[in-house]
């Protein structure tokens, strides 16, 4: 059981390969990694009925990302980590790149 994970963007990338596990002292990490909110919204669904706490978001989900992603796990904590662009997305939000909103 994965207490704490981070989950971050990456058109291409597949959840059950590009994942990888982190025990410390305190806590033990899940990071993974998914190509779009869609693999998100299930990943997190996977993760909160596995046992997490908190799910933090990286910097290229947009308001509106973190907001789909929060009513799929309600019962559970979501921490983000905030870019108003994320340079890693060709200087845009995740909300933009799939198709959420037009942009800043």
């Amino acid at each position: 059981m994965s207490e704490i994970v981070f989950m971050a963007l990456s058109s291409g990338a597949n959840p059950e390969i590009h994942t990888a596990t982190i025990g410390t002292p305190s806590y033990e990490l899940k990071v993974v990694v998914v190509p779009d909110y869609a693999s998100a919204k299930e990943q997190a669904k996977k993760m909160a009925k596995d046992g997490a706490k908190f799910i933090e978001l990286c910097g290229g989900f947009g308001f509106e990302g973190v907001a789909e992603i929060k009513k799929v796990v309600p019962n559970i904590c979501i921490g983000v980590v905030r870019f108003d662009v994320h340079p890693g997305m060709n200087n845009q939000s995740g909300d933009i790149a799939y198709g959420r909103k037009e942009g800043i």
